[in-house]
Parts: C-alpha cells; sequence; structure tokens
C-alpha cells in the first residue's frame, strides 16, 4: 500500500490544522497509508517509507521554521538518491507572505529530485505584532479545505499509481 508521509512543525496550532487537514483529506483514499509526524520526531526511515509527501510548516522572519529546517539537516543526506521522483506537496501558516518559506522547501527538494505535484498552498494570517504573531491560531475553514483537497488529491496519485 502506498504511504503519504506529512511532516510539520507548528508553534501557535496554525499549521498543525492545515496538516491535520491534509491528513483528514488523504484518508479518504482508501488503500492508502498516512503518517502524520512533527519535523522534530522525523527520521530519515521515515522518508524513505513513503511514497510522497506534504511538508507543512510556518514562516518565521520569512523563512521555514528552525525546526523544519532541522529536518532537513538531518533527512536530507541519508535519503539522497533514494527517493527521486516521488510527489510532494507544501503548506505554508505565514504571518505575512509565505513565499521565501515555500521557496525554501522547494530548493531543498530539488536536490532529493522531488516532483511538485501542486502549488504551494500559503495561508497568510496577517500576524504583524509580537503578541499577534505568538497568539494561538484559528485557521479558516476555506483555508482548511484547501489543505484537504491537496491530502487527498497527493492520496489519490498515490493509490492510481499516477505518481
Amino acid at each position: 500500500m502506498p504511504r503519504l508521509l506529512i511532516v510539520y512543525h507548528t508553534l501557535t496550532g496554525g499549521t498543525r490544522q492545515m496538516a491535520e487537514a491534509a491528513a483528514v483529506g488523504a484518508s479518504t483514499e482508501s488503500g492508502v497509508i498516512i503518517r502524520l509526524i512533527s519535523a522534530s520526531q522525523a527520521q530519515p526511515d521515515d522518508v524513505l517509507s513513503a511514497d510522497g509527501y506534504i511538508f507543512a510548516t510556518p514562516e518565521n522572519l520569512a523563512a521555514m521554521a528552525g525546526l523544519m529546517k532541522d529536518f532537513f539537516d538531518r533527512t536530507y543526506y541519508p535519503v539522497l538518491e533514494h527517493i527521486a521522483g516521488r510527489p510532494y506537496g507544501t503548506l505554508i501558516c505565514a504571518g505575512s507572505d509565505g513565499e521565501n518559506a515555500a521557496r525554501q522547501i522547494a530548493r531543498i527538494v530539488k536536490g532529493w529530485r522531488l516532483r511538485q505535484v501542486a502549488d504551494p498552498i500559503i495561508v497568510c494570517t496577517h500576524a504583524q505584532t509580537p503578541e499577534a504573531i505568538l497568539a494561538p491560531k484559528l485557521i479558516a475553514e476555506n483555508d482548511l479545505e484547501r489543505c484537504r483537497i491537496l491530502g487527498m488529491s497527493i492520496a489519490a496519485g498515490l493509490a492510481i499509481g499516477i505518481f
């Protein structure tokens, strides 16, 4: 059975909501095993055993979160040359635009030769003050639906073998 790995980091809960929504969407596709795991816990074997990926991170200081970068640092070389061609999608919970975090992930996984199968989903919370940035986030239902559709789409592609 194909496996979808969803790796995420969250500080204020927004990215977790997005990753969980993607997992819910993916779970509608029978015959696909979904693994949702925090970036700090994910290991090279998790990446190697998956057939597709969703990477979810908050934007921190115009970049992906440090613990997400740590995930890529720890797993990059052990899986290099072993996962080329596998599909991936990206979820970003941003305070401003999220574009740089999405670019950083795209540059890293380009080295893995992963195949981007959807444009990054960037949810902008417009949090611009220290209080708003550190406050718990509540992601709007329409944005969570976009995340569910991404999860469902990647899982469906894995299930029918187009990825």
